[in-house]
């Protein structure tokens, strides 16, 4: 059985604990086993905190990354930000010997050392590289024909292009190649590489804007005739859903669009149930779609 080291970072385990056990269940199912990641801190976040401090975020990425090493296996995670942190960081690490110096130096004070020995892997790039569509698509026992979904990438999943080398950044194809595998159908829309409106801060320092720019998304996917939004990362994942009853506080608009990782939407292709898959607790359940899916 393939193994990987599973960083959870802060959103999954205490905002959405579905996505976890969504992730764990549907890998266990072709072979791929995630082990726990004793002492993990925050990965810590990309954009800000590397701009203003780019060694401190060395140091606090390259911990985690150490107690991966140690366990000699590489790491997998489901938050886009995670993966731009800990991924670039490794990255930094493996070809700037200044920084490595300087990083070490500081790891030495808590024994620990980083020595490039794994690779940092989104659960993404499993499904799509290892794990393969034929393989996905052979595993689907309740095909989600008629089920329309908006695909969002997310930024950091696909930016910058030299380092996560999954194709195109500008015209992406996994995501909606995986969800095309479970029988659904990947719609095109309106500004679909468009930032959720959480990313750099946004969401922390200016919610109006940041909200502003969910709103446009949605009504974007709703134009459509989307079922339903379906993302790789965590982050982008409580915008939209959460966002949804921020948006209805601020101006009264509801679009009752239910927000889906991609281990979840897979796993109702599977066969498993709603509440497994922690469906039940978001702030938009996704009765739309479990109403087409009793319907057939």
């Amino acid at each position: 059985m393939k193994q990987y080291v599973f960083f959870l970072g802060c959103i999954m385990p205490n905002r959405y604990p579905g996505i976890e056990s969504a992730t764990r269940r549907t890998l266990k199912e072709f072979g791929v086993e995630l082990l726990d990641m004793d002492g993990a801190s925050c990965c810590p976040a990309p954009g800000v905190f590397g701009s203003f401090d780019l060694k401190t975020w060395a140091v606090l990425a390259a911990r985690n990354l150490c107690i991966a090493e140690e366990l000699g296996r590489d790491i997998t995670l489901c938050c886009n930000g995670c993966y731009a942190t800990l991924q670039e960081a490794n990255h930094l690490l493996k070809t700037n010997k200044e920084l490595l110096e300087e990083v070490n130096k500081q790891l030495a004070s808590i024994d620990k050392e980083f020595k490039g020995k794994i690779n940092v892997r989104h659960v993404m790039e499993i499904f799509h590289g290892d794990i393969g569509l034929e393989s996905i698509s052979k595993s689907i026992k309740r095909p989600l024909k008629g089920i329309n979904i908006a695909v969002h990438d997310g930024c950091h999943f696909l930016k910058p292009r030299e380092v996560r080398e999954h194709g195109s950044s500008e015209r992406p194809k996994i995501l909606d190649e995986l969800v095309e595998a479970t029988g659904a159908k990947s719609v095109e829309y309106k500004d679909k590489m468009m930032c959720c409106g959480a990313g750099g801060a946004v969401r922390s320092g200016h919610l109006d804007t940041s909200l502003d720019m969910t709103r446009e998304k949605l009504a974007n996917m709703i134009a459509v005739n989307a079922d339903s939004v379906v993302s790789p990362c965590a982050f982008c994942h409580l915008q939209f859903d959460r966002g949804q009853a921020e948006i209805k506080s601020h101006w009264n608009i509801e679009f009752n669009l239910p927000v889906l990782f991609y281990t979840q939407l897979l796993g109702l292709a599977m066969g498993l149930d709603a509440e497994s898959l922690g469906l039940r607790n978001q702030s938009v359940p996704p009765d739309k779609i479990l109403k087409k899916l009793s319907s057939k």
